[in-house]
């Protein structure tokens, strides 16, 4: 059966695919699933696109009791434990993984009380070689599978731990030592149906274009203008606690220690012991082609301790806006150092002025000038700490 695009509700498609959710608490424990609704689910997965057209996937569906409870042990032994103690340690605490430990615990206690665990697995092992090839061939059906249950009022979770005891699970299901395991998914109804959307990154954030870490407010236009926002950012993973990047994120001298352009800083107002939005300071650049110069900067980001902004010279048509933004991560703190230029006028549209005919060549020049001592900071950052 051939299905144009033109009958595709595409708000249907996309609200599965941004609310499929992991879902653990609310997995229905009582409501039964029967065998048709996973091999409908398996059907729909197993139009995932595989290398070479090979169709090389292959579906365990556990149901029986004593397998489950096995399966549910050998969860346990992995990782389900120290899932549990670490509810335990965190309950009340209000720490930023406290919610999501209580969903872990509440799985690792109950997998063995799921209808259905479903393991997809491949055909083959994986050679360690970085290179496609394996999980390439697997990994969208998987996650087609769980979009599918999710459209007819499931609900499961990716789970990886268990394959921890990859061994003991392959010798529990007879699975065959050529076969590669690649997760293990609880299946349940869903008490309630209504999921939201998480809360992501929006594309322009996480998209480049042409160049990595070059992004675009708008466009990019062809030629590249102003107008579109040029910008560029650096990224890095810092093994420090969020609470001590953020004091030095928010000390507006600390790039001074480790950019050759930005000089340091000093505030126009009384701050006190924190700024506001709207709090000014001068910043003292130098650059081999235009030597010394100020500018007049104003806060328009603060959100301790996850993001410390300012836009140069002008509120509402700022020159450029520099932010960074921290995130808490497993184990460690993500660090991204943000730069738009534009739109109001600035040192580079005052060269784009003279000659309009290098535009893009000034921007990306500058851009990437200015990426590397971005850079710096960052690395700097990781020195401080």
């Amino acid at each position: 059966m051939r299905i144009s695009s033109d009958d595709i509700d595409t708000a249907s498609v996309d609200a599965a695919l941004s609310t499929t959710r992991a879902v653990r608490i609310r997995l229905d424990l009582e409501r039964d699933v029967d065998q048709q609704t996973i091999l409908d689910c398996i059907d729909i997965a197993e139009q995932a696109p595989t290398g070479g057209n090979q169709g090389s996937r292959r579906w365990v569906v556990v149901r029986d009791s004593a397998l489950k409870d096995r399966l549910a042990e050998l969860y346990l032994d992995s990782a389900g434990r120290w899932m549990i103690d670490a509810r335990d340690t965190l309950a009340g605490s209000g720490h930023r993984n406290e919610s999501v430990m209580t969903s872990a615990a509440h799985l690792a206690e109950h997998l063995a009380d799921v209808p259905a665990i479903v393991i997809p697995t491949i055909i083959g092992r994986h050679d360690g070689s970085g290179r496609p090839g394996l999980f390439d061939s697997v990994i969208q059906a998987a996650w087609s599978f769980a979009v599918a249950l999710r459209a007819r009022g499931l609900g499961t979770t990716w789970t990886t731990a268990a394959l921890n005891k990859e061994t003991e699970i392959a010798e529990l299901l007879n699975i065959p030592a050529d076969m590669t395991q690649i997760a293990m998914l609880p299946v349940a109804w869903t008490i309630g149906t209504d999921f939201s959307p998480a809360t992501r990154y929006p594309a322009r954030d996480i998209t480049y274009f042409d160049e990595f870490a070059r992004t675009y407010e708008s466009g990019p236009s062809n030629p590249i203008s102003m107008a579109d926002g040029p910008g560029t950012l650096v990224e890095q993973d810092i093994d420090a606690p969020i609470e001590r990047l953020w004091e030095l994120i928010s000390d507006i001298d600390m790039p001074a220690q480790f950019s050759t352009e930005f000089l340091g800083a000093t505030w126009s107002d009384d701050v006190g012991e924190r700024p506001e939005i709207g709090d000014r300071f001068t910043g003292r650049n130098v650059h081999e082609s235009r030597g010394e110069w100020e500018v007049e900067c104003f806060i328009d980001r603060y959100d301790a301790p996850y993001q410390f902004g300012w836009a140069t010279s002008d509120v509402d048509s700022p020159g450029a806006r520099w932010r960074f933004e921290l995130e808490p991560i497993a184990g460690s703190t993500r660090v991204r150092f943000r730069l738009i230029l534009g739109p109001g006028p600035s040192g580079i549209t005052r060269i784009i002025e003279k000659r309009p005919d290098l535009t893009t060549r000034v921007i990306d020049a500058r851009l990437t000038d200015l990426r590397a001592n971005m850079q710096r900071v960052v690395d700097g950052l990781a020195t401080l700490v």
